[in-house]
Formats: C-alpha cells, sequence, structure tokens
C-alpha cells in the first residue's frame, strides 16, 4: 500500500450540498477499493490563479489516504468522468513528505 494525497477543485456554482455529495462520493470510491482514510480537509471556496473553465474561483478538497497503487488510474478517471470537478492532482508521498503532512496536520488541530 503506498501513501498518496490528492487534491481537486470542485466548480463553485455547486451547493453546499451537492459540493458534500460529491466529496462523498469520491472518498466511498477509495474506500470500496480498499483505501486507508487518512485526512481529508475541506478549503472552501478560493480564488483560482487563473480562469479555468471561465471560472474564477472553486472549492478545494484535499485527501490523504493509503491504497494500493493500481487504484488511482480508475480513481483518477472517476475525476474525469465527473463534470463538477474543475482539476485534481494526486501525487505518492515518500517517507520525506509523508512526515511533512503529518507535521501539518498536528500544527493544524493546534491550531484549532
Amino acid at each position: 500500500m503506498n501513501h498518496y494525497e490528492t487534491v481537486f477543485i470542485l466548480n463553485p456554482v455547486l451547493s453546499d450540498v451537492q459540493v458534500k455529495e460529491t466529496v462523498q462520493k469520491f472518498e466511498d470510491y477509495l474506500v470500496s477499493k480498499g483505501a486507508e482514510m487518512l485526512h481529508k480537509e475541506d478549503w472552501g471556496l478560493k480564488k483560482l490563479a487563473y480562469t479555468i473553465q471561465k471560472k474564477k474561483s472553486g472549492f478545494y478538497h484535499l485527501f490523504e489516504y493509503k491504497v494500493a497503487g493500481e487504484v488511482v488510474a480508475p480513481f483518477e478517471l472517476e475525476f474525469r468522468r465527473d463534470d463538477s470537478v474543475m482539476r485534481y492532482l494526486t501525487v505518492k508521498l515518500d517517507k520525506h513528505a509523508a512526515a511533512w503532512a503529518e507535521k501539518r496536520k498536528s500544527n493544524l488541530k493546534s491550531a484549532k
């Protein structure tokens, strides 16, 4: 099982309910494929650096999970099939990036 992090941007015209349903759909997909969800964050509505699909903002979400490598390609295919996803990026975390992610999570918890 490899350690991955995925950030995706959802269309800003979606309602809060639609955003939650879409995020839950992707989380359920990963769990159904045997992923261990380590962390997820809702970064909220943020302004984009450049326009994407004539939109200037989007809902950002982050998933951190462990899953077998062959699950990532079909997972990204689900992003491509969903019209509400504007962009996504999945990266495999090495031991240094995983340690940094743990530090970021602990800083986030202490800030609350």
